[in-house]
């Protein structure tokens, strides 16, 4: 398998430069050249198999040649150890939707960490090490976090040998068990930084450094951001297995999404374009809704940031939605060019052929503050199940989606992204219920934390990093 950028310079590169190269020179993002095909019989052999083997099976196109299949076996089994169940991202059925199809949590939180990002950033630091090892070189993590990915990355990469991992997230933006779980990490080769602005700006640090030829060979970036593909490859797999679950091939299934950076809900068109039997993909947001403005309208276009109970959402230039764009530019790296230097200034429209094309694999809608509130209290007293905001957000688009669908639609599975102990003020002032960590977390709020408060300057942040290297 080989990848390209999406904006089209230099030369297609294999998975391992892929993976230790994060971004591309050009400042796109690496896709692959093509996508596997699972057909039927291979989705029917997949039931009922272990997650790991699944991941193996359905990942093993993509790494070859960098990993044989054994090697990526064995990787896989290491990455998915740890998890606390034993289906590693199990389903939960709620029942029907009010006067609509069944729908179904996929729980997501069941890492180390507690939340969706652990299912690829475990793989991902274990790539990092064996890829690291082959070439004898160093390594810096440099990535951004709404929330999660950082913690994620952070359980994924802490101790490695010959790789350091920064890790920036917006100042007072996050939840104080978000923030704890990334801060509270003293091994010597992880470093936080607490950005004076929003996750964006966080965002853009990370890729002016990026673009940076001479950052780049300094500190030997790569990245753990969902601008690295093999975050979004690894996501794949859970797609797969919940499809697989409830009747795949025979069954087509819905999904909906909570949605920020457009990671998560693009791994999941990507499992359909390989063939998963996919009906349709709801993207939820919350009110920094730059999504669901797109598929009213067909701009794309900046807004400000709103701080809101779904942090990890709280995003309006979705970094992902570049990989789609060059899909429905028809793989022309050249308009994807120009469409992000009209974002740069504030925007740009798609056309109509590439506004129906989107139409067609997605949906959106919003939920606000008060909708996420109530959702959560009605998941509890009518379902009996507490579910963080960001999975709140998506329930309440889903059960409206289902709703409006009626009965015989496609049953709807809704990503659970993270355990409602990591966001416990707005699960208690939703239910009265004070959601508890896991026992391996229950001392996360007494642990001590290091880390430094910066500005929202990337110059300001390499001088940070060379410091860093020279102590």
């Amino acid at each position: 398998m080989q990848y390209v950028s999406t904006r089209g310079e230099g030369q297609p590169i294999d998975f391992e430069a892929a993976v230790l190269a994060g971004l591309a020179p050009d400042g796109g993002l690496y896709v692959p050249t093509h996508f596997p095909q699972l057909d039927a019989a291979t989705l029917r052999e997949l039931r009922g198999l272990p997650y790991a083997e699944v991941a193996t099976r359905v990942l093993a196109p993509f790494v070859t040649p960098s990993l044989a299949e054994g090697e990526l076996r064995e990787l896989c089994e290491a990455a998915y150890a740890g998890f606390d169940h034993p289906d590693v991202a199990p389903l939960r059925a709620l029942g029907a939707a009010a006067g609509g199809a069944p729908l179904h949590l996929l729980e997501l939180f069941h890492g180390p960490t507690l939340a969706f990002k652990d299912l690829a950033l475990q793989l991902l630091g274990h790539l990092f090490a064996r890829f690291l090892a082959r070439r004898g070189g160093h390594a810096t993590v440099l990535g951004a976090t709404s929330g999660d990915t950082g913690s994620a990355a952070i359980a994924g990469c802490r101790g490695l040998p010959g790789l350091d991992i920064v890790i920036l997230h917006p100042h007072e933006r996050t939840s104080a068990v978000q923030r704890r779980q990334m801060t509270t990490i003293l091994d010597a080769n992880v470093h936080n930084f607490a950005v004076r602005g929003s996750f964006d700006d966080c965002q853009a640090m990370v890729k002016t450094l990026f673009r940076d030829p001479a950052a780049r060979a300094r500190f030997g970036l790569t990245a753990v951001n969902s601008i690295n593909t093999a975050r979004v490859l690894a996501q794949i797999v859970y797609y797969v297995t919940a499809a697989v679950a409830l009747g795949a091939p025979e069954q087509r299934v819905r999904f909906c999404v909570p949605t920020g950076n457009f990671g998560d809900v693009l791994a999941g068109h990507w499992a359909r374009r390989m063939g998963l039997p996919v009906a349709e993909l709801v993207v939820a947001t919350n009110s920094n809704d730059i999504l669901a403005r797109l598929l009213e309208t067909g701009r794309y276009g900046k807004g400000g940031v709103a701080p809101t109970l779904s942090p990890s959402m709280d995003i309006q230039v979705s970094s992902n939605f570049e990989r789609l764009l060059f899909e429905l530019h028809g793989d022309d790296a050249a308009a994807v060019r120009a469409d992000m230097a009209s974002l740069d200034a504030g925007g740009f429209d798609l056309s109509a052929a590439a506004l129906a094309q989107l139409r067609a694999g997605f949906s959106a809608d919003r939920t606000d503050d008060a909708g996420t509130l109530a959702r959560i209290a009605t998941a509890h007293r009518e379902r009996g199940v507490l579910i963080d905001p960001h999975t709140a957000v998506a329930l309440d688009v889903a059960e409206r989606h289902c709703a409006a669908d009626g009965p015989d639609a496609a049953p709807m599975v809704v990503l659970a992204t993270a355990h409602p102990a990591k966001f416990p003020a707005a699960v208690a002032e939703a239910t009265g219920i004070a959601a508890a960590l896991p026992p391996a977390l229950a001392d996360l709020m007494e642990r001590p934390e290091r880390y430094d408060v910066i500005d929202a300057d990337a110059a300001g942040l390499a001088a940070r990093m060379d410091a860093l290297g020279a102590a």
